[in-house]
């Protein structure tokens, strides 16, 4: 449904009443601002009511205003230039408490999260990094902190994990140069969908290995590339991009793992405390001292 919004709306103004007209005019034509209003923001625009606004969603087939608002939002996600997203944001964040407005947003991305995401496809990932023979992970731009965050554990649990850096395009394709059948890539990417990562997902599935996309959605590029595919919203706030439900997906993910290879990760966590403890890495408490 959430690419069809706006023929759904097409089709549906002969039956609407003038004010729902309004709405529909407004929204055919500013679709990109219209996508980050409140229902009462776009009933003030239009000069009808917010529960005209409300009716005029239910009535186009959601479940509520909100749904209809995120099936415009993934038509634009991925084409939003960074100004459009700062007066895209001064519109929702417009008269809010800044930091109880984002914070109750990244809230609300982890429960959709918990509800939304595919476990048989949660299972599958573990089971493929479970037998990867070689382990790449690949994040470009702001998914690169996702990356790192996830090689920092993936190496505490598997010998043969490598974090592809993303400085240039060619830098890339020397670290997948190895890449073979039995190896998997973790790529990963959220809107605006980067080209490089895009790139290096294709030249890993020409080599035989196979593909784990971490994204958004399945309009994502990396999507139809991967053998795998872990869904999970980013949230666009103002230029930001809010990586809180993607980070805490990759921590469950490290979690399941970290259970299936239980015994070797034991036998990696008290060899380094034993490392730690001779050359003081932590320095000592004062108990200790």
């Amino acid at each position: 449904m959430a690419k069809n919004v706006l023929h759904l709306i097409q089709c549906g103004m002969g039956q609407m009443s003038k004010g729902q007209k309004r709405i529909a005019a407004y929204i055919l034509e500013n679709y990109d601002k219209a996508a980050f209003m409140t229902a009462n923001r776009l009933g003030k625009t239009t000069q009808v009511s917010e529960s005209t606004v409300v009716r005029f969603a239910s009535e186009l087939g959601y479940d509520g205003y909100p749904s209809m608002q995120k099936a415009l939002q993934e038509i634009i996600r991925g084409k939003l230039t960074s100004i459009q997203r700062i007066r895209a944001s001064e519109d929702q964040m417009s008269g809010t408490d800044v930091l109880r407005g984002v914070m109750q947003r990244d809230m609300d991305s982890i429960r959709n999260t918990m509800e939304q995401v595919d476990r048989p496809s949660f299972d599958a990932v573990v089971a493929r990094l479970i037998k990867a023979h070689h382990i790449y992970i690949l994040g470009v731009r702001s998914s690169s902190f996702l990356a790192g965050y996830l090689n920092f554990y993936l190496h505490l649990i598997f010998k043969n994990v490598t974090l592809v850096q993303s400085s240039a395009a060619g830098e890339i394709f020397e670290q997948l140069v190895r890449i073979a059948p039995g190896d998997v890539l973790i790529g990963i990417s959220f809107p605006r969908y980067s080209a490089a990562a895009v790139t290096a997902v294709r030249f890993a599935r020409s080599r035989g290995a196979e593909v784990i996309a971490i994204t958004d959605s399945e309009v994502s590029p990396l999507y139809h590339d991967a053998e795998a595919a872990l869904l999970v919203r980013s949230d666009m706030i103002s230029f930001v991009d809010s990586m809180t439900a993607p980070l805490s997906l990759l921590n469950a993910l490290i979690v399941a793992v970290g259970q299936q290879m239980n015994q070797e990760i034991s036998g990696t966590f008290a060899e380094l405390e034993s490392i730690w403890s001779k050359y003081d890495v932590f320095g000592k408490t004062e108990d200790e001292q």
